[in-house]
């Protein structure tokens, strides 16, 4: 704590849930350390039910199943506690800021409250790490292979430098794969519920759904059949050809299938 100053109580939580679309998804667990400026510490952890099947792909990452939640309270019935209990604290986590927080800010909304962080200050530790290690071509190549590159944004210069910077990482990390098609598997980010390799379609159980803007959620059938206007709008805009085939198969009528979605085919 001599490395922290606090002005007022700090609350450092995460969440676990359903899925990651805040407007669909519910919480399943919600973890919160209270940290008082005079240095003594709260810690709970609370099980919700969510009130929805927790599918199965949330299973494997946290490990929370239905039966784990069938007698646990609803987020609404500890709303309110939970909502005076972290009221003017300053809020810490990691990736709060693009998960967390969005997913409070909603089930409080759901429960009648009006959470807000204007008035707070957030620590996301998640970009205080991305803002001391860089993930520049120029920062690897420092990191990984202990030299500055010359001539950087050059297709020559960064070309060779990526190759050094994949072999310093091999030998940095003897735990990565070495053939290339399990690098490949590796340093996929888009993960197996991406329907495309830009993630603007992603698998929620066997159906497709929306991960961005308004729509993010919703489901592809439930869009071409009462807002076809979106998917128009998506085959007219600048999206990647794969992205404008989906949205005009379902303008069509056809779906993709998780079955036979490594084949490109739908239904």
């Amino acid at each position: 704590m001599q490395n922290l100053q606090l002005e007022r109580p700090l609350v450092v939580f995460d969440i676990e849930s359903t899925g990651v679309m805040p407007q669909r998804d519910r919480i399943v667990e919600i973890a919160v350390l209270k940290i008082f400026p005079d240095g003594h510490t709260q810690n709970t952890v609370r099980r919700l039910n969510p009130e929805m099947p927790i599918p199965p792909g949330a299973t494997a990452i946290h490990g929370i199943s239905d039966a784990d939640v069938a007698d646990c309270p609803t987020f609404l019935l500890i709303a309110e506690k939970l909502f005076r209990y972290i009221e003017d604290c300053d809020l810490a986590g990691y990736n709060i800021t693009g998960f967390d927080i969005p997913m409070l800010e909603a089930e409080f909304k759901r429960a009648g409250f009006t959470f807000k962080v204007d008035d707070r200050k957030v620590i996301d530790a998640y970009n205080i790490f991305c803002k001391l290690y860089p993930r520049t071509l120029t920062a690897a190549y420092q990191f990984f292979c202990g030299k500055e590159l010359e001539g950087a944004h050059g297709a020559a210069a960064d070309t060779a430098a990526t190759f050094e910077v994949l072999l310093g990482q091999l030998e940095k990390h003897p735990e990565l794969p070495r053939t290339v098609a399990e690098l490949a598997d590796f340093s996929d980010l888009a993960g197996p519920d991406a329907v495309d390799r830009t993630r603007r379609f992603k698998w929620s159980d066997n159906e497709v759904i929306v991960n961005f803007g308004k729509n993010a959620g919703r489901t592809l059938r439930d869009i071409a059949s009462n807002d076809p206007g979106f998917l128009r709008w998506i085959v007219r805009s600048d999206f990647t050809d794969e992205v404008k085939e989906i949205a005009n198969n379902a303008l069509l009528g056809k779906f993709p299938t998780r079955e036979n979605a490594a084949n490109g085919a739908a239904e």
